[in-house]
């Protein structure tokens, strides 16, 4: 009977006491402590935003166009790891494979403009070593692009089982936390965009 309760419970998740729940509601309490890392750079980056000493400020190194069509691919990316995990709720192992790989695919080319932007910089002699406001600026990218990494790797690990044995119990749970990973990023890089570079070009 409770073997039965359980296999219930997998297949239509509570949202109080099953395993799906507090395995969501884990990963959400994980990611809190994220964005209080994050807020703990931005707050630096506020302080220290104007410590160029004398060097390039944001208004001269950041190409907002560049920024923009960045949050265009990530926020697609965003959407495509949503509509990925309504798919994985449904067992539809076709979709939610093509889903997450459109999700690699663009969490890819987000992340290779993104270093692209910061190859540019250190090639016009803009390392982070010239400024407060340039160690703050590659603090902040630099951590985003780890995470980026650490997002795209999850979706190889996996996308693997998924591709082997369809959308299981667990599979749907990790699913489900990789989906909630990337509205994660994509929420931090609005930040970014907001606070970097939009208000570091004024």
């Amino acid at each position: 009977m409770k073997q039965l309760q359980k296999s219930v419970h997998e297949n239509y998740p509570d949202p109080h006491h099953d395993v799906y729940s507090r395995t969501t509601f884990g990963f959400w309490v994980f990611l809190l402590t994220d964005f209080v890392l994050f807020g703990t750079l931005f707050a630096t980056f506020a302080v220290l935003q104007n410590g160029t000493y004398g060097g390039p400020s944001g208004k001269d190194l950041f190409n907002l166009s560049s920024g923009l069509l960045q949050s265009i691919i990530l926020l697609s990316a965003s959407l495509t790891a949503g509509l990925g995990g309504a798919f994985a709720h449904r067992k539809d192992k076709n979709k939610t494979l093509l889903l997450f790989g459109a999700t690699f695919v663009l969490g890819a080319l987000f992340m290779g403009m993104q270093i692209a932007d910061m190859q540019r910089l250190m090639h016009l002699g803009h390392g982070w070593q010239k400024s407060a406001f340039l160690s703050i600026y590659y603090t902040i990218m630099g951590t985003f692009s780890v995470h980026m990494l650490f997002a795209l790797l999850w979706v190889i690990v996996l996308g693997v089982p998924v591709f082997r044995e369809g959308v299981s119990h667990v599979s749907l749970r990790r699913l489900i936390c990789l989906k909630m990973f990337f509205q994660f990023l994509n929420i931090v890089w609005i930040f970014i965009y907001s606070f970097v570079y939009l208000l570091g070009v004024k």
